[in-house]
């Protein structure tokens, strides 16, 4: 099963501010665990919605709308995709990751449609 890892944004990432080094290092290490137990796909994290675009749809027409976007809690950070058994393997990685961000944080476990699901 496939899932995607939101690691969800807060005030402090909306601000653009870096992760520790200590925080990287840990990450890294974590990642590291990923990749040696052959779940991680892919990963990486996002700069701040106030260096991106959303394009809003209204049947044909188009609307591009720049960045920052409010609702922090709505707002993803980083991701992985990983390659799980089920979702209380992917339960149980995230519960091992270091707190991703200064202060409070979510992460948020979402699996991808697969094949069979439209069957």
């Amino acid at each position: 099963m496939r899932v995607m890892v939101l690691v969800k944004a807060t005030e402090t990432s909306e601000a653009g501010v870096m992760p520790t080094s200590e925080l990287l290092e840990a990450m890294g290490a974590f990642n590291d665990q990923l990749s040696a137990a052959g779940i991680l796909r892919d990963g990486g994290g996002l700069k701040p919605t106030s260096k991106g675009k959303r394009v809003a749809f209204d049947g044909e027409g188009r609307t591009v709308i720049d960045g920052p976007f409010s609702e922090t809690g709505e707002l993803v950070a980083g991701f992985w995709i990983w390659e799980v058994k089920d979702l209380e393997e992917a339960v149980a990685w995230v519960k091992r990751c270091p707190n991703p961000m200064p202060g409070p944080s979510e992460i948020e476990i979402r699996p991808f449609y697969e094949e069979a699901d439209f069957a």
